[in-house]
């Protein structure tokens, strides 16, 4: 079930130099929200920070707190590893496991999981047909992932990231390898997800967070200058910096 998203004074280091500062922001559930502004301003860092693949990097650090349904994952206790399966991340480029067969790479995290037999293959099936890629590949599962086309590597990536049942999905510049046909494919595919998940979404196209996008964050140099319903941010712009970026006056 989709879950919120709260982020409380958070901050963010890669090593002495300071990335994010003090964001404060809170993620609607079954809803996109979507996360713009020019390169460098934190934008990666910050959906990193939201399941803690950013404390990965070496010398990398945080404060604040980030709360998912109450509950914060950052407290002593959050297993790093668990909460990743409750939120998931696709990444900018397609990264299918490539010696795994497209069964395989979906069916992965269940086995983790203790998933076995016809429940496993279930679970492939639902999540392929989530990701509106099981019609293409119902035939041939047993080929590699890496046979598939960018468009489908990257569905197969959404599907992998389904099959663990997560509550919130992060998609980081998802389309930014791929041709306008797969773009509009993922476009679509997010369109149908949020009703059953809370996605969070880096872009640096703004037509793209305009199309897809119920909230919309515009961040700048490692701050949220403002945050709030698309259609308003796009058309009503309260910070002049947010104006300038939007009409291409920088970035």
């Amino acid at each position: 079930m989709a879950q919120s998203l709260t982020v409380e004074n958070l901050n963010a280091w890669y090593g002495d130099k300071q990335a994010l500062y003090e964001i404060n922001l809170h993620v609607l559930p079954a809803k996109i929200t979507g996360i713009i502004g020019p390169s460098g301003c934190g934008k990666s860092t910050f959906i990193r920070c939201l399941n803690r693949l950013h404390e990965v990097v070496r010398g990398a650090r945080v404060s604040g707190r980030v709360l998912l349904n109450g509950q914060d994952i950052y407290a002593p206790r959050a297993d790093p590893v668990l909460l990743r399966q409750r939120i998931g991340m696709v990444f900018q480029k397609p990264n299918p496991f490539p010696t795994m067969s497209i069964f395989e790479n979906v069916a992965a995290g269940p086995r983790l999981q203790g998933v076995r037999g016809a429940a496993l293959h279930e679970v492939v099936e639902r999540s392929l047909v989530q990701a509106g890629l099981w019609e293409e590949v119902r035939d041939r599962l047993s080929q590699s992932g890496a046979s598939l086309s960018g468009g489908q590597q990257q569905r197969l990536c959404i599907a992998r990231a389904l099959a663990v049942n997560p509550e919130v999905l992060l998609m980081d510049e998802p389309c930014s390898a791929l041709d306008p046909a797969s773009t509009l494919r993922i476009e679509e595919l997010m369109g149908s997800l949020k009703e059953h998940y809370t996605i969070v979404i880096v872009t640096h196209n703004m037509q793209q967070a305009s199309r897809v996008a119920d909230y919309t964050a515009f961040f700048l140099e490692g701050r949220l200058i403002e945050y709030g319903p698309t259609a308003e941010l796009f058309t009503r712009p309260q910070d002049p910096r947010t104006e300038s970026y939007i009409t291409g006056r920088f970035g």
